[in-house]
C-alpha cells in the first residue's frame, strides 16, 4: 500500500473553519460494516447508533495551528 493511494481532491471551501451551529448539527458519515454501506447523518443522531456493550473513547486533545516541515537525512526528500 502506498500513501498515494490515499490522495484525493479536497476543495478548500469544504474544509470547516468554524464549528457547526448548533454543535450537534455537524455532519457524520456512518459506516455499516455488516453490509458495507455508508450514509450521511448528523452528530445529533449519534446515540441511535450505540448498542449495549459499545465502548466510547473520548479524546480531549486540541489541534494547534502548526505545520512541521522536514527532510529525510539520507535522501533529502521532503517529509
Amino acid at each position: 500500500m502506498k500513501t498515494s493511494d490515499f490522495y484525493y481532491d479536497l476543495p478548500q471551501h469544504l474544509i470547516a473553519q468554524h464549528p457547526a451551529q448548533p454543535r450537534d448539527a455537524s455532519r457524520m458519515l456512518v459506516c455499516n460494516s455488516n453490509n458495507a454501506t455508508t450514509l450521511d447523518s448528523t452528530f445529533r443522531a449519534f446515540p441511535t447508533y450505540l448498542r449495549p456493550g459499545d465502548v466510547l473513547v473520548l479524546n480531549h486533545t486540541r489541534v494547534i495551528p502548526a505545520r512541521l516541515l522536514g527532510v529525510k537525512k539520507d535522501t533529502l526528500a521532503p517529509v
